[in-house]
């Protein structure tokens, strides 16, 4: 009964680590399929990373801009208007 159960668990890791061979094969074929040479791959990851940056220093932007444009539709209610005046009075200086 003890050698049939491990018996059955290696061959069931057997079978496991086969398929993750398999697939891992798969993967690498596709991936050097697409990308030939490893300057291809650092070309289009530098690529790759500059749009990144650009689309997080963007969204970034717009993101702070709309958090101040909503700030600034409540400067008219009492208490929080005095704080919002007050950071829109120390984003201006740091403008200069």
């Amino acid at each position: 009964m003890l050698l049939r159960h491990s018996t059955k668990k290696a061959v069931d890791k057997v079978k496991r680590d086969n398929e993750l061979g398999a697939r891992r094969a798969v993967l690498e074929d596709l991936f050097y399929d697409f990308h030939k040479s490893r300057a291809q791959v650092y070309k289009m990851n530098f690529i790759r990373g500059i749009f990144f940056g650009l689309g997080s220093v963007l969204g970034g932007t717009i993101v702070v801009a709309l958090l101040v444009w909503t700030l600034s539709l409540f400067i008219h209610i009492p208490g929080l208007g005095d704080s919002v005046k007050q950071i829109q009075q120390t984003i201006e200086n740091n403008k200069k």
